[in-house]
């Protein structure tokens, strides 16, 4: 604990001019007196640490000094490649990987390009959530990290309705949609070159959990590819950790092969494409104004609208520049907010339900915004 704490901090020296003995123990997160004797200690292991005295002294390197310790381990490698969305670092247990990894490769950058993250940190930032919510991370979103990273076969138990359920899972990948995180996993005994019905790209033996809806998750052990001998906690501190043993080999953690083929962008891409088509169960038909068509895209889902509008009736525009469209939607309930939002741009005509409300609606408004009201 104390090497590695004492390596972070020439590096730290390495990569600033200088740093007082307050800023050191807040990297650190060790208090100044811890500060003052490891300084003490690397000076004596020969590292030219030298210390300014004075309100604006601090502690620096003399002598152009630098450590050859910046070779990246490999988790922190992995972690670098994150280090753009800090809030899924920390959520997943990679802050202090991501941290080391910038640190190492701040100290082995040229003194003209020291600033560099520093500079990009003020210019850019990521905030993946939505606004007017706060998702709260997974509580056991780091465990299962921790099994994608090292292909490790878990048993997951998750609620489903009212109930729970327990199943055996090859995780494969995570996702972060809007702040909220999905684990795309395979399912033991159903082989990677099945396919979906015709046309659907997406292996069927894949699929997706959102995390939060997890309540537990144990790592399978002692046990060969497809065969569950016995669980035990995930262990493990990031990406890299773990045995080097073979899929499902030894005593420890049964490990999966991972399908080379799996691309998980495209099938997160095409899961999500099938998701938002199966919701829209439901058909409207509406008259629409050239604002109404304008904002369609923005009041309903932006791929029904895209189809509905290319549908329109072949007849095109009438004179006043009115289209018919037939419309997905989720249901008839649903497309009442929706296409509340288009006013007087939008005329339903079908169903003859959905068009009764929408008429008893503007009654309503007549009476509240006519004359004399």
């Amino acid at each position: 604990m104390r090497a590695a704490r004492l390596i972070k901090m020439v590096l730290l020296l390495q990569s600033r001019p200088s740093m007082t003995a307050a800023e050191l123990a807040r990297e650190l997160e060790v208090s100044e007196r811890t500060v003052t004797r490891d300084a003490q200690a690397l000076s004596e292991a020969g590292v030219p640490v030298y210390a300014d005295r004075g309100r604006a002294g601090g502690y620096r390197l003399v002598g152009g000094y630098r450590t050859r310790l910046t070779g990246l381990a490999r988790g922190e490698a992995e972690a670098l490649f994150l280090s753009g969305v800090p809030g899924a670092l920390r959520e997943m247990g990679l802050e202090d990987a991501a941290s080391a990894a910038r640190l190492k490769v701040s100290a082995a950058l040229l003194p003209s390009l020291r600033d560099a993250p520093r500079t990009a940190a003020q210019r850019f930032h990521l905030d993946a959530p939505g606004w007017f919510r706060e998702a709260p991370a997974p509580g056991l979103l780091p465990a299962v990290a921790d099994a994608v990273w090292d292909d490790r076969r878990v048993v997951a138990r998750y609620r489903r309705g009212d109930t729970e359920v327990e199943r055996e899972l090859e995780p494969y990948g995570l996702v972060l949609k809007a702040g909220v995180w999905y684990l795309c996993a395979r399912v033991p005994g159903q082989e990677p070159s099945e396919r979906g019905p015709s046309g659907a790209g997406a292996h069927r033996a894949y699929r997706v959990y959102r995390i939060d809806r997890f309540t537990a998750v144990e790592a399978v052990t002692g046990a060969g590819v497809g065969t569950t001998a016995g669980t035990g906690p995930i262990s493990g501190t990031g990406p890299g950790t773990g045995s080097d043993s073979g899929p499902g080999t030894g005593s420890g953690p049964a490990r999966f092969a991972r399908d080379p083929e799996f691309d998980l962008p495209a099938f997160w891409a095409e899961r999500a494409e099938q998701f938002a088509r199966s919701i829209l169960r439901a058909e409207v038909v509406v008259r629409l104004s050239p604002e109404g068509v304008r904002a369609l895209p923005h009041a309903v889902d932006a791929a029904a609208a895209r189809e509905a509008l290319a549908g329109a009736d072949g007849s095109g525009a009438d004179d006043g520049g009115w289209v018919t469209v037939t419309l997905a939607v989720e249901s008839e309930e649903v497309a009442r907010t929706q296409l509340t939002a288009l006013g007087a741009e939008a005329e339903v005509l079908a169903p003859a339900s959905l068009r009764e409300w929408f008429a008893a609606r503007a009654a309503r408004l007549a009476l509240l915004y006519g004359s004399g009201a």
